[in-house]
């Protein structure tokens, strides 16, 4: 029967705890209010620490809402309950505004809450003025210069990005959440300022607590260091893959000779960046700045495999490599990294069983950048060549043939002044090396921002359900109009592709079949509105799921998210590939052979050329590297536990002081209640038999 008790006791305690936890839960759930975002972080190089953070454990601020530049003043002149965290849209979001509210401090602003309310937003770009400034051929004016507006590549920038911020920065995207923002703004906060420390205010907490600081240095050696007996690690390198294929199958190695290279196998080296980057975590599609280029870039490749067999090549040693270099948006981490290997013969790699490639193995490279305004193109190179004039020549002769009526000038720029492009670190190896940009005059008001969208770019989707992978004729416009932006891909892409066709072959092509501009709807579609697509699908094993969003293409870290990469692998493969019809399912598995979907979905092996390559600057590969040298890339990223935003309403600093004191007086009045119980307890409790009273009185012997 104790038993029984002791047991149905421990029951009740358990019971009793549990309602206590969801009681506490659902109190929890009463005062705070989550809001959903994301949140700006911190990235370290040699010599800086850029972006934000908040304190250890979460960063409060009362909301304010600016509708005008004129609302900051209440922030920065002697505020009556600080800190405040003010609600900013992104025309107000400007440099000026946020280095006054970095000046304020943490005393006066603890949060800054970017909230998407765009009607009035005309430029929004945190990059700088020139980007990559420091890692290219050289740092000269010549190059890009940021005080002259006609003479740099960004000229909306705010450089944002490169800033250090003393408190957490949340951009909250959903309308939403931003409604119930500024409604209890407008509830708790705007009105009575002058009683604003007597109340309580509707407020914010964010958390987003950034381990590293200081600089990549001082990070790595934290996280290296010996006696880090907890395994803790403060920053990664950002590291991602580089994605490239060849137009025809290589020839194999010959066996214990892999690293011997063939030098009568010559190569087009045709590149573009793969990645883009934003303020913000996991937001930011990069239409303008990087994915116009990409779409062109996968439409060559795709024309010139239709259009060109191996057969038709007077020299069967003359290839295409296709390289999308990532993390270029950090100095170049990706084209570093690829002059890197191959200046060590370990490019590609010898699990690929094919030889390496050197720089004498490239009898030039088209890096193709920035395309804005993708009808004023400019081919640059850093000194005029005969090789220069006779490329420009082959693009605008089909540019500006009437067959074709593609009605473009390509002009030329031969100089210093070059386009922020990978080309840049083959250039900084070797001024003399033949590297020709194709790039746009620029345009982009939004570059490496969160509104570089498919708006930017004015993108609808046709949604045709019709066959991407056949060649159109040059008549055949698909029910596009004439200046869409699947026509402009279409007709550039088709232009770049004749002249690499006529470079090959020294022929003319006289063809009249063009890129197909459905390839370039579905492609788009793909990148920026969702990766269940039928060109994903497609370049997929039959009867992947596919998630709805569109791949980040953030170069991130070891162990991040590389979306893009994996489905530019894919895709590269699948466009690049050759048909294996004799080749059943079962026996399609081992690269390069290939088991896809296809275009119909029912799944064909296919002969691929694809492969990855390490985007990890060498940086961090040299033992004793000097991270101030500017040589390499040196970019970190801190590691985090958490982002989380939520609303409450915070009380007013006289009701928390009075709350303590309060607790204080009853602590004390509590101890004296005690002490004076226990002294006076014989004379309070004389009446009551002790505690030994019920004991027998021990009898004598």
């Amino acid at each position: 029967m104790e038993m029984r008790l002791n047991a149905a006791s421990i029951w009740l305690l358990l019971l009793s705890y549990g309602a206590i936890i969801a009681q506490g839960e659902r109190t929890r759930d009463k005062m705070y209010e989550p809001i959903g975002g994301a949140s700006c972080f911190r990235r370290l190089n040699g010599t800086h620490q850029t972006g934000c953070s908040s304190t250890y454990s979460g960063s409060v601020g009362v909301l304010h809402l600016i509708n005008v530049e004129a609302d900051l003043e209440f922030l920065l002149t002697s505020p009556p309950s600080p800190p405040y965290a003010p609600l900013i849209p992104p025309h107000l979001f400007t440099r000026s505004n946020l280095m006054r509210l970095k000046e304020a401090g943490p005393k006066n602003i603890s949060v800054v809450l970017l909230i998407n309310r765009t009607n009035q937003m005309k430029q929004f770009s945190h990059e700088l003025n020139c980007p990559n400034q420091y890692s290219g051929l050289n740092s000269s004016s010549e190059t890009c210069d940021a005080s002259n507006p006609a003479k740099n590549w960004n000229p909306w920038g705010t450089g944002l990005l490169h800033e250090d911020f003393p408190f957490p920065i949340y951009y909250i995207a959903d309308l939403d959440q931003v409604n119930k923002l500024e409604k209890c703004f407008q509830d708790f906060n705007n009105h009575n300022y002058e009683t604003h420390a007597l109340r309580s205010l509707c407020a914010v907490e964010v958390k987003s607590f950034m381990s590293a600081a200081v600089n990549t240095e001082v990070c790595m050696r934290r996280t290296n260091f010996i006696n880090n007996l907890g395994g803790s690690k403060y920053c990664d390198p950002l590291e991602g893959r580089n994605v490239y294929a060849t137009l025809y199958p290589r020839k194999p190695a010959v066996e214990n000779n892999l690293e011997t290279v063939h030098t009568n196998e010559k190569f087009i080296l045709v590149s573009c960046r793969l990645d883009t980057t934003t303020m913000f975590d996991g937001v930011g599609l990069g239409a303008m700045d990087s994915l116009m280029g990409f779409a062109v870039f996968t439409q060559v490749a795709y024309l010139l495999k239709q259009l060109l067999p191996q057969s038709s090549l007077s020299n069967p040693l003359h290839n295409v490599l296709f390289v999308t270099f990532n993390g270029e948006s950090y100095d170049y981490i990706g084209s570093q990294r690829f002059v890197y290997d191959m200046e060590k013969l370990q490019f590609p790699t010898e699990s690929t069983g094919t030889p390496p490639i050197a720089f004498d193995n490239i009898d030039f490279m088209l890096d193709i950048g920035t395309l804005d305004d993708i009808s004023n193109i400019k081919l640059h190179a850093l000194t005029g060549t005969p090789l220069a004039q006779k490329i420009l020549e082959h693009l605008n002769n089909y540019a500006k043939s009437p067959r074709y009526g593609f009605n473009l000038n390509i002009q030329s720029e031969m100089s210093a002044h070059l386009p922020p492009t990978s080309a840049q670190s083959f250039l900084r190896r070797d001024p003399k090396f033949q590297a020709l940009i194709l790039n746009a005059r620029p345009t982009n008001k939004y570059y490496h921002s969160i509104y570089d969208d498919a708006d930017n770019v004015d993108f609808t989707y046709a949604n045709t359900s019709k066959d991407f992978t056949q060649l159109t004729d040059v008549n055949d416009f698909k029910s596009f109009k004439a200046d869409s932006l699947q026509m402009k891909v279409r007709n550039v892409s088709s232009i770049v592709a004749m002249a690499l066709y006529q470079t090959l072959t020294g022929k003319e092509y006289t063809g009249t079949k063009v890129a197909n501009p459905l390839m370039a709807d579905e492609f788009l579609y793909c990148f920026l509105q969702s990766a269940d697509c039928p060109l994903f699908k497609a370049a997929s094993y039959p009867g992947s799921q596919l998630t709805n969003l569109p791949p980040m293409r953030y170069i991130s870290v070891l162990g991040g998210s590389q979306e893009s990469s994996g489905y530019t692998y894919r895709m590269l493969g699948y466009l690049l590939s050759q048909l294996q019809p004799d080749i059943p399912k079962d026996n399609c598995t081992d690269l390069p052979l290939h088991y896809f979907a296809g275009f119909n979905n029912i799944g064909e092996c296919r002969l691929t050329t694809q492969n990855y390559s390490h985007a990890l600057s060498p940086a961090f590969l040299i033992d004793g590297y000097d991270w101030s040298s500017g040589m390499y890339s040196t970019w970190t990223e801190s590691t985090w536990s958490q982002f989380s935003a939520r609303i409450f309403l915070r009380p007013s600093n006289v009701h928390q002081v009075t709350t303590l004191s309060v607790g204080i007086v009853v602590l004390i009045i509590s101890f004296c209640l005690v002490y004076i119980i226990s002294s006076r307890s014989e004379v309070l409790f004389e009446d009551l038999p002790a505690s030994n009273a019920a004991l027998p009185r021990p009898t004598a012997c």
